[in-house]
C-alpha cells in the first residue's frame, strides 16, 4: 500500500482493486498519465493537479485515464463557465449558510450497508423566498467537496434520497430546464463522486413530468440508478437497510436533525439561533465524518480548488414499487 492509500481499511483497499481497477503498484504512473494530458486543454485553468486530487477523479472513472481526464477538465470548465457560483464558495457565504441551515443537504452519520454516505433532501423545505436554487446547489457542491476529501468515500461513494412530500406544484414550477441542466452538469458531469443510487420517495405526478425535461441530459448509467419508490418504503428498504435510515424513511434511527450537518461545517460554536460569520475548521469535520489525516483536512482550507476568486480562472405518486426512471420510457 502506498501513502496515497493511507487510511483505507483493508476491505476498502480490496474493493478499490476489484471494482475500480486500482493498482497500488501503478498509482503514480496512472496519475502522471492524466496530468500529462493537461497540456491538451490550454483553454482551461487547472487550479489543482496534485496526486491526491487527481486520484479521486481516477477512482470516479475506474482508472480509465481518458475518461478521468475528461471529468477533470469538465470539473474546472464548469467552474470556469459559472464563475458567480464559485465566488465566495465557503460555508459562511450568506446564501450557502442559509441553505445549509435549512437542511440542504442533510448528511447522515451512518453510512449504508455498502459504506456509502447517505445524503437526504426534504424538497418541501425549499423556501423560495429565502433560498435560490443556485444557493442550494452551491451548498450541495460545497458539502460534496468536504466529504470527497475522505478517501473511503471516493471508493464507496454516495446515496441520495429526495423526499418530495408536500412539495407543491408551485414549487416545482420553479425547477426550470436551465437550472435543472445546471444541476445535472454540476453533479453528473463535473464532480468526482460515485453515486450508487438516487431515490425518490413520496413523489407527486408532476415530478414524473419533470423527468421528461431532464431525461435528455441524463446518462444511461445515471437513469438506471434513479428509483421511484412512491409511498412504498419497503422497496426503499430492499436497497437501503432500515438500520441505516432515520425514522422519516421507516428506519430504526432517530428522526433526522436538519441542523447537524450545518453545525458540523460551521463549527462547534454554531447554533441554530445565532448568526455565524467564521469559516469552519476542516479538522472537526474529519473527526465527525472521517476524512483521512490532518494533512488531508488542512488541504481543504489551504489550497482548495473550490475557493475561486474573481479573475483566477482564464475563462404524486403513481408507483407502488421502486423502479428506475428509465422504466418510464
Amino acid at each position: 500500500m502506498t501513502h496515497l492509500q493511507a487510511g483505507l481499511s483493508s476491505e476498502t483497499t480490496e474493493k478499490a482493486r476489484q471494482e475500480l481497477n486500482e493498482n497500488p503498484d501503478s498509482l503514480h504512473a496512472d496519475i502522471q498519465q492524466v496530468r500529462d494530458m493537461i497540456v491538451t486543454r490550454p483553454d482551461i485553468g487547472f487550479l489543482r493537479t496534485d496526486d491526491d486530487f487527481i486520484l479521486r477523479f481516477l477512482r470516479a472513472r475506474k482508472f480509465n485515464q481518458a475518461e478521468t481526464f475528461r471529468l477533470l477538465a469538465q470539473y474546472f470548465q464548469f467552474r470556469q463557465q459559472n464563475l458567480d457560483m464559485f465566488q465566495s464558495f465557503k460555508v459562511d457565504d450568506p446564501g450557502i449558510k442559509r441553505a445549509l441551515m435549512d437542511g440542504f443537504p442533510g448528511v447522515l452519520e451512518t453510512p449504508d450497508q455498502h459504506g456509502r454516505k447517505i445524503l437526504i433532501l426534504f424538497a418541501s423545505n425549499w423556501d423560495q423566498g429565502r433560498n435560490s436554487f443556485t444557493d442550494i446547489l452551491r451548498a450541495i457542491l460545497l458539502s460534496l467537496e468536504v466529504l470527497i476529501e475522505n478517501p473511503e468515500l471516493q471508493i464507496n461513494g454516495f446515496i441520495l434520497i429526495i423526499d418530495w412530500s408536500n412539495f407543491s406544484f408551485k414549487q416545482a414550477s420553479k425547477l426550470t430546464p436551465n437550472i435543472l441542466k445546471q444541476a445535472i452538469e454540476g453533479l453528473q458531469d463535473s464532480f468526482p463522486a460515485r453515486f450508487g443510487g438516487i431515490h425518490f420517495v413520496n413523489q407527486p405526478w408532476y415530478i414524473h413530468a419533470m423527468y421528461t425535461i431532464i431525461k435528455p441530459f441524463l446518462k444511461d448509467k445515471t437513469r438506471k440508478r434513479i428509483f421511484l419508490h412512491g409511498n412504498n418504503l419497503n422497496s426503499l428498504h430492499q436497497l437501503i437497510l432500515p438500520d441505516c435510515l432515520p425514522s422519516e424513511f421507516g428506519g430504526t434511527l432517530p428522526p433526522y436533525d436538519m441542523g447537524i450537518w450545518a453545525r458540523t461545517l460551521l463549527g462547534p460554536n454554531y447554533n441554530d439561533e445565532t448568526e455565524y460569520t467564521l469559516t469552519y475548521d476542516a479538522l472537526h469535520v474529519k473527526e465527525n465524518y472521517g476524512g483521512g489525516d490532518k494533512e488531508c483536512a488542512d488541504k481543504l482550507l489551504k489550497r482548495s480548488q473550490s475557493a475561486v476568486e474573481p479573475g483566477t480562472l482564464r475563462q404524486g405518486d403513481r408507483e407502488n414499487t421502486a423502479q428506475p426512471l428509465l422504466a418510464l420510457d
